[in-house]
């Protein structure tokens, strides 16, 4: 008779990997008590989207409101308005950032020049670093009508310049324009990284099947870079609703507005600005995680039921 072979219980196996990896433990819990601290412990307050909170009663004081708040946002003539232009944004900035990122990664990649691609790459890396505020900023000056640069090559041409800044359809053509420019060598490090690891076989292999650059980018480098490029969709389509709030805020006037105001701006807005609705404003903004969070859980979902790839 065969003897079964024990299965080893779930804290047997937990105490082997602690003693193969305890440095590593200690390594990263500064990193997990900084997360549950300012990350789950606030949790707590998303109650306040349920209440109607009063500062004076606290939390748990503040009387029990039910969903009233989420019924607020939904039946209002605004929410359809900065729902569909966070949405708008958020896709578009997707869509166009991401190839634009790999695309330059897999040009960088071409260089065989070492010195050129470090200058390539600090060149491309630097506007990230530029402050949101110093962004907006020379966004602005660059596109005045009057004192900008805009608006001097109108009057050399001899054409009467116009105020994009003012006009709501071009909102988003030069939010996305901008934010590609600003990050499109950050976000290119982690593909320039996984093309650093292809395995420098299969480019040997290739020549002497006499396959070109673009036969090798398209059958060696773009197939290598596909669970990369699945990992960080799944990411950021889990923020999908999450589209940061300074940059909107401050290239945002009243006459852009139709376009410019999204959920991140109409939380600040309802939240401080607006006679403190702070029961509202949370009501918005837990809305807001729940999407993010179930598109992350569903997308992750898909690519592991088609593919090998997954955050989890």
């Amino acid at each position: 008779m065969k003897r079964t072979k024990k299965v080893p219980s779930v804290a047997h196996t937990w105490r082997q990997d602690w003693k193969r990896n305890k440095a590593l433990y200690f390594f990263v819990l500064p990193a997990v008590v900084e997360v549950f601290i300012f990350h789950y412990i606030p949790m707590y307050g998303a109650q306040i989207a349920f209440r109607n909170f009063k500062p004076a009663r606290g939390i748990w004081g503040s009387a029990w409101a039910g969903f009233k708040w989420f019924d607020r946002f939904f039946s209002s003539f605004q929410s359809q308005t900065v729902i569909v232009n966070t949405l708008v944004l958020s896709i578009l900035l997707l869509v166009c950032s991401m190839p634009v990122s790999i695309f330059f990664a897999l040009l960088v990649n071409q260089y065989k020049n070492a010195s050129f691609k470090k200058v390539i790459q600090t060149v491309s890396y630097a506007p990230h670093f530029i402050s949101t505020v110093v962004m907006c900023g020379m966004i602005i000056l660059f596109l005045s009508p009057s004192q900008g640069l805009y608006g001097t090559i109108c009057k050399a041409l001899g054409v009467t310049a116009g105020n994009p800044m003012g006009e709501a359809g071009l909102f988003r053509p030069i939010y996305i324009l901008t934010d590609i420019w600003q990050q499109m060598g950050w976000e290119s490090i982690i593909y320039i990284a996984a093309l650093s690891s292809v395995d420098p076989g299969l480019y040997d292999a290739a020549t002497v099947d006499g396959a070109g650059k673009l036969q090798k980018t398209i059958h060696i480098e773009l197939p290598s870079l596909v669970p990369t490029i699945t990992l960080i969709f799944i990411m950021r389509i889990g923020g999908i609703l999450s589209i940061g709030f300074e940059k909107a805020y401050l290239l945002q006037n009243n006459l852009n507005l139709s376009t410019s105001e999204i959920l991140a701006t109409y939380v600040y807005k309802v939240g401080l600005v607006q006679n403190a609705q702070y029961s509202y404003s949370a009501a918005i903004g837990l809305m807001n995680s729940v999407v993010n969070m179930s598109m992350l859980i569903f997308f992750n979902w898909l690519s592991r039921r088609f593919s090998e790839n997954s955050l989890w």
